[in-house]
């Protein structure tokens, strides 16, 4: 990737007690637009919680997203078990701080991620739901090389039906 011509690249680091600052400026109306909307202190503390627990079946495994060489922290991606039409898939999930949006970050770190989660070998398929009405999200999917299947009803957050896209990745091949 060029940022003004100069190389960036980034690196996937597991989730940690110092990521909550990060988490609570995800929490934005920007950056959760698409997926509800901010969180309040409390649900972002619980999340907080859940990524640390992670790796597992509630939890996941959950990532901070790393500008190189900087070092600097940029946003979140990761992946968990979840059950969708009857078969157990992973989920994937992302997001980007505003000032480092557009430069391909979202698309490495997914591919990062993808290749913890074929590393891990427990299922074959991984899916990602970005809203239709999202087209930066559906970007990084498809130039991560997921497939589009269709549209369809995501609950998200819990209790609200969105419109989403049901994209997804065949970890085996």
């Amino acid at each position: 990737m060029t940022d003004g011509g100069r190389m960036t690249e980034v690196r996937i680091a597991r989730w940690d007690e110092d990521d909550l600052d990060l988490l609570r400026r995800l929490n934005t109306p920007e950056v959760r637009h698409h997926t509800g909307g901010p969180e309040t202190d409390e649900q972002v503390l619980a999340r907080h919680e859940r990524y640390l627990q992670g790796p597992g079946p509630r939890s996941g495994s959950m990532f901070t997203v790393v500008l190189l060489p900087d070092g600097v922290k940029v946003g979140s991606v990761g992946y968990w078990e979840r059950v969708w039409h009857d078969e157990p898939v992973y989920e994937m999930g992302w997001a980007i701080l505003p000032e480092h949006q557009g430069r391909g970050l979202a698309t490495a770190a997914v591919r990062a991620v993808v290749a913890e989660a074929r590393a891990h070998g427990r299922h074959r398929w991984a899916h990602a739901y970005p809203s239709v009405d999202h087209p930066a999200s559906n970007a990084v999917c498809r130039k991560a090389g997921f497939t589009l299947l269709g549209e369809t009803e995501f609950e998200y957050p819990p209790g609200r039906l969105m419109r989403s896209n049901d994209w997804r990745l065949d970890l085996k091949a």
